[in-house]
């Protein structure tokens, strides 16, 4: 029990470090969610135009997911307690979305479920970031190639899990991220999502 509650805290702790928030605050930038979809992500620093605070946020917020799980799988799996990974991964991504030093109002988390992804495993995390940056690079939309990724994924997962829990996981964090995409499924139905310019 008590690996369980070590486990969900520090996971969700890590998970609540926004780190759109910190990178505008550290470079004197906008806070994230008062722009845009007002929402503290990399896609929308992008919309604000600094493409460095972006990848920053974009390598940060996938960090914080592969790490929670890569920790758990390093200190605590030797142990015999596999599933305290998927616990992790289930953990971090909820701080994400719901972070406790920002009021409870996070990011999407497309970012941080590939981090947690690469973490659980890297084959499935290589294809299904392969199928997003396909549709990014056709159709420059970044909502659709989140909806195409969190599809490829948990249907991959089927023939590439290791495990019952990795796959249950990975579905869990899909349906998620489809609940953090509803608006942005009514932009796509409606022809109004954002396009992104090529550079």
């Amino acid at each position: 029990m008590a690996l369980i509650i070590t486990t969900l805290v520090f996971a969700y702790l890590l998970g609540s470090i926004a780190f759109a928030v910190v990178v505008s605050r550290l470079m004197g930038l906008p806070d994230p969610r008062s722009f845009g979809s007002k929402n503290p992500g990399a896609t929308n620093m992008l919309r604000g135009g600094n493409k460095k605070a972006a990848l920053l946020v974009l390598i940060g917020d996938a960090l914080k997911g592969w790490l929670a799980v890569w920790l758990t799988h390093t200190f605590i799996v030797p142990h015999g307690a596999y599933w305290l990974e998927d616990i992790a991964a289930i953990a971090v991504f909820i701080g994400h979305g719901y972070p406790i030093f920002f009021q409870f109002k996070g990011g999407k988390g497309v970012a941080t479920a590939l981090g947690i992804l690469l973490a659980l495993n890297p084959l499935l995390a290589l294809i299904t970031f392969a199928a997003w940056l396909l549709v990014m690079l056709i159709s420059r939309i970044s909502s659709l190639s989140a909806l195409t990724a969190l599809v490829v994924g948990p249907l991959l997962s089927v023939w590439l899990s290791h495990s019952i829990e990795e796959r249950g996981t990975i579905l869990l964090l899909a349906l998620i991220l489809l609940a953090h995409h509803h608006s942005n499924i009514r932009k796509l139905l409606s022809g109004q999502e954002t396009v992104f310019k090529k550079p």
